[in-house]
């Protein structure tokens, strides 16, 4: 008997040891440098509203957190570099639904979403605006249309790569609108944003804060947005479905995510962190500046909308290969 107690006193003993050490890690954390992994080109809405932020959990939580972009195969390698990393707190994916329209466009990869990375926190989420370049002969989404229908095949669009939600939305477009335009991929927004600004493509649909301060200075001419209402920087172009095609909605949003197996209370004192960071004033009133609006989930919270969200882009890509 006396065996018996002693084997529960040890147990008890590494018990106790194991949650504080947990707890401890919280408290402590982080000791070092934090990195935010970017998956995606500089200047793009995800690699500005991840240097944003990181300014703001190096304020609140004492210690850098470095942006790093590791760009190419529509946001893949990036997120598998984090996928891969240790479950430490100390490497973070800026991801968008890029990622959760990847796992069933690019079935090759090599991690899968919610099996090998965990929610931390929702960032923020901002409607998109279709442009084209000043040569073409089109003022209107309409005369767009009628233009693409006339020349089926010769009219061509820029994304930042397979899956990403500007090819997504640009394919959606296409199936909805009932018109064949050639996708060009681009190895980020940023390339591709230059390239119908260079007119080597027509069009482009694009995020909001990153393409407004073009339109204003007359490089694209932006022919609708593709939120559920007009955008408040650009105000003076209709939605999509006010342009004639019902039922087209659009957005991007960005979140961070962490590896798989990162201690749930630095999960938690991460997403503590980043609300409270997207709900400061002077964040909210830059981004509403830009089109965007804060999202502020628990984790769990996230992880729902993440689920769904791949059960959306999934019913989407289905279609769209059934149009091909």
């Amino acid at each position: 008997m006396a065996g018996f107690r002693y084997a529960l006193m040890c147990v008890a003993a590494l018990l106790t040891v194991s949650m504080s050490g947990g707890h401890a890690d919280a408290d402590d954390y982080p000791a070092r440098p934090v990195r935010i992994i970017v998956p995606f080109g500089p200047g793009g809405p995800a690699d500005v509203v991840a240097r944003q932020i990181g300014i703001i959990l190096q304020e609140s939580l004492g210690q850098p957190f470095v942006v790093e972009n590791r760009t190419g195969a529509g946001g893949v390698i990036g997120t598998l570099e984090v996928a891969k990393a240790l479950p430490d707190g100390y490497t973070l994916l800026v991801m968008s639904n890029t990622q959760t329209a990847n796992e069933s466009l690019v079935p090759q990869r090599k991690y899968e979403l919610m099996r090998d990375l965990t929610p931390v926190a929702s960032l923020n989420t901002s409607d998109l605006v279709i442009v084209v370049h000043p040569a073409v002969p089109a003022k209107t989404l309409q005369e767009f249309i009628a233009l693409a229908k006339a020349e089926p095949g010769k009219l061509n669009y820029a994304s930042s790569g397979q899956g990403t939600p500007y090819h997504m939305a640009g394919e959606l477009f296409k199936a909805m609108a009932g018109i064949n335009i050639v996708h060009v991929p681009y190895r980020n927004s940023g390339e591709a944003r230059s390239g119908v600004i260079g007119g080597q493509v027509q069009m482009m649909v694009d995020a909001v804060p990153a393409m407004a301060p073009n339109v204003a200075e007359n490089q694209v001419r932006a022919l609708a947005t593709t939120g559920k209402t007009r955008s408040a920087v650009l105000p003076n172009i209709p939605t999509v479905v006010e342009a004639g095609v019902s039922g087209y909605v659009a957005t991007i949003w960005l979140g961070l995510m962490a590896p798989m197996g990162t201690p749930k209370p630095i999960i938690d004192k991460l997403n503590a962190a980043v609300n409270s960071a997207v709900r400061r004033p002077e964040v909210e009133k830059l981004w509403a500046e830009q089109g965007a609006v804060p999202m502020t989930m628990t984790p769990e919270a996230f992880d729902k909308f993440l689920r769904a969200d791949i059960v959306k882009w999934a019913d989407v890509v289905r279609r769209l290969d059934k149009n091909e």
